[in-house]
Parts: C-alpha cells; structure tokens; sequence
C-alpha cells in the first residue's frame, strides 16, 4: 500500500491505495465521489475522463494513481477553482456556453470537450474555429454533439478575451 497526495479541485488530500497503476479515474469516483470524469472506453480514445492535471488534459482512465502523486487534479466540478471564482457552487463561464448553446444532450462525454477547450482557450484565446475543432479531435460524442460543443467553446472564448 501507498499513500499520495493529490490536491482535487483545490482541496489537499491524502490517498491510500494497493496498487499504484490504478487509474486515477477509479481513485476519483471512489475516493473523492467524482462524477463528472467517466469510464467511457478505458483506453484513452474517447476523453469521458478527462480531467486536468496541474492545468492539462489527460485521461484519467490510463493515468496510474501514482503519476497524480503531488500533482493538482481538476474535474468539471473543481473547475472554477482554476480561476479563483467565487460562489462553488456555481458554473464555470465555459459551462456555461455549454448551456447556453445546448451543447450537450446525454452529457455522459462533456468532460472531454469542456475541459480540453478550456485548456485550448486559455492557451489560445484568439482561436478559429478550425483550430477549435482540431483540438477536440479524439473527443469522441455519440449524440452527435459536435458543432454546439464548437459553438459553445467559441462563445467562451469571444467573451472571455
């Protein structure tokens, strides 16, 4: 057994789990009742887990537990911490387009989209549209979600240069 600290959505924690290449996915559904990452496809191609680690995409179905040790894990839920927003409670402006362009249906997928054009964004806050949709490839949506989740991702990022 070992223990590891994680800091999730903010908040330091300590970890003891038997096998140190358990997925981060199952540490953050178990241990911290997560529900925004999912187990989608278990092999890293279709981004329901995705969560940030130290303010990066990855997918958290493949990622050992080991390789989060120390590091800063964010989910949908944690999300305004990145940002220092008040009000826990409420959605993160990217969420919010999301909303606001109806750009999910099922949501089962949302982590991927959201959080990899959050990262795109911030990175790249003058994008096009291509370059939107060239980020979010291997972002798998099987309600054929696409072009809102694009729209959505566009409107976070005009109203947030």
């Amino acid at each position: 057994m070992a223990t590891y600290v994680l800091q999730v959505n903010g908040q330091y924690s300590n970890v003891t789990i038997d096998d140190p290449s358990t997925p981060l996915l199952y540490v953050l559904e178990e241990n911290f009742q997560l529900n925004g990452p999912k187990f989608g496809c278990g092999l890293a191609q279709c981004g329901s887990c995705t969560v940030l680690l130290d303010g990066r995409p990855i997918r958290s179905c493949v990622t050992p537990v080991s390789n989060a040790d120390g590091h800063s894990v964010t989910s949908l839920e944690g999300l305004r911490t990145l940002d220092g927003l008040t009000n826990p409670g409420a959605l993160h402006p990217i969420q919010e387009a999301f909303v606001r362009e109806q750009a999910m249906q099922c949501g089962y997928c949302v982590s991927g989209p959201i959080l990899y054009g959050y990262a795109f964004v911030r990175d790249n806050p003058k994008a096009t549209r291509a370059e939107i949709e060239q980020s979010l490839t291997g972002i798998l949506c099987r309600c054929c979600a696409h072009s809102r989740m694009i729209d959505a991702i566009q409107r976070y990022a005009k109203e947030n240069r």
